[in-house]
């Protein structure tokens, strides 16, 4: 188990919890629709990303785990980061920081399906 990364999906969900009740109750009224849906986005990747990394966390420990565990911490403040602020100050030239968040998602599911691949074989 890698206990830093079971603590960084722990605060990754709990921040996340906490972004979308701000979003349903105190933003709900302040926020067009088109950046509500882009804030709602950004809450759903960040949960879903937290537990993946939850599952990292508690696979045994690999090189290339290690390396999953690091984009999907990237991939939230990435992703999930633009996508709040881009949503809440309405600033749509920082939708070019989302992709990256996006290839760092990418990376980490795609670390874990070639370890999957690999363990398959031995």
């Amino acid at each position: 188990m890698q206990s830093r990364f079971l603590f960084l999906a722990a605060l990754a969900g709990f921040i996340g919890v906490g972004m979308g009740a701000f979003g349903a109750h105190g933003l709900k009224h302040l926020l067009s629709e088109h950046f509500l849906d882009i804030y709602k986005t950004a809450v759903s990747y960040q949960m879903w990303h937290a537990l993946l990394l939850a599952i990292v966390a508690l696979l045994p420990v690999h090189r290339l785990l290690n390396w999953a565990g690091w984009l999907l911490v990237a991939g939230m403040a990435l992703f999930s980061g633009s996508l709040y602020i881009l949503s809440i100050f309405q600033l749509n030239w920082l939708g070019i920081v989302t992709p990256f968040g996006g290839l760092a998602f990418l990376g980490a599911w795609g670390l874990l399906a070639f370890v999957a691949f690999q363990h398959k074989q031995n």
